[in-house]
């Protein structure tokens, strides 16, 4: 995503996730994790995970919930596209 765009969690939070390199679908948006004195993303909370994206070797939340990093994140619209090669 380029600098400078700011991109409000309320916004993501019901969309789904997919692949840029392979247009998987991979779930939806819960939650996002941010850090409170900036603002910053950090995480996008997956709801409803698909089989997809138990390839990935996402890290998880204290309650099991899969998190994206939110530097993987390539565009905000209609979905929420996200490189799989930026996952680490």
């Amino acid at each position: 995503m380029a600098d400078g765009e700011r991109v409000r969690g309320k916004d993501i939070i019901g969309k789904v996730i997919v692949s840029e390199e392979s247009g998987r679908k991979f779930g939806i948006v819960g939650d996002v994790a941010f850090i409170t004195e900036s603002g910053e993303l950090m995480n996008l909370v997956v709801t409803e995970p698909t089989k997809g994206i138990q390839d990935l070797g996402l890290s998880e939340d204290d309650k099991g919930r899969l998190l994206i990093p939110f530097s993987a994140v390539k565009s905000v619209g209609d979905f929420i596209i996200i490189a799989e090669k930026d996952i680490i």
